[in-house]
């Protein structure tokens, strides 16, 4: 019976734990984000570790606009999927890619 158990708890956690972990943080994706920047930037050590502090710890700005950084990348990937006609599972795998990047 301890068995079965310690099998139905290990099986219950080994499916909870994705479902917990999947959605990054608000944090993680500014991490994310800043950490690119400073690659794109070519950052080296004490340069680098300034950046990302600087970064990390910067309120996000309100665009003009008052559309968020994602929506705007959304708007161009967009438009840069219909000048080329791109249509059904080219055009996912396009945005997804444009998206990412």
């Amino acid at each position: 019976m301890k068995k079965f158990a310690s099998l139905l708890a290990l099986t219950l956690a080994s499916i909870a734990m994705p479902a917990l972990a999947a959605e990054p943080t608000a944090q993680q994706n500014k991490m994310k984000t800043c950490n690119a920047e400073a690659g794109k930037k070519e950052l080296k050590g004490d340069e680098r570790k300034a950046f990302m502090k600087t970064c990390l710890s910067a309120k996000a700005e309100e665009p003009a606009d008052g559309k968020t950084a994602q929506q705007n990348k959304m708007k161009t990937c967009n438009a840069e999927a219909g000048k080329k006609e791109l249509k059904g599972d080219e055009r996912k795998a396009f945005m997804s890619s444009c998206l990412k990047g």
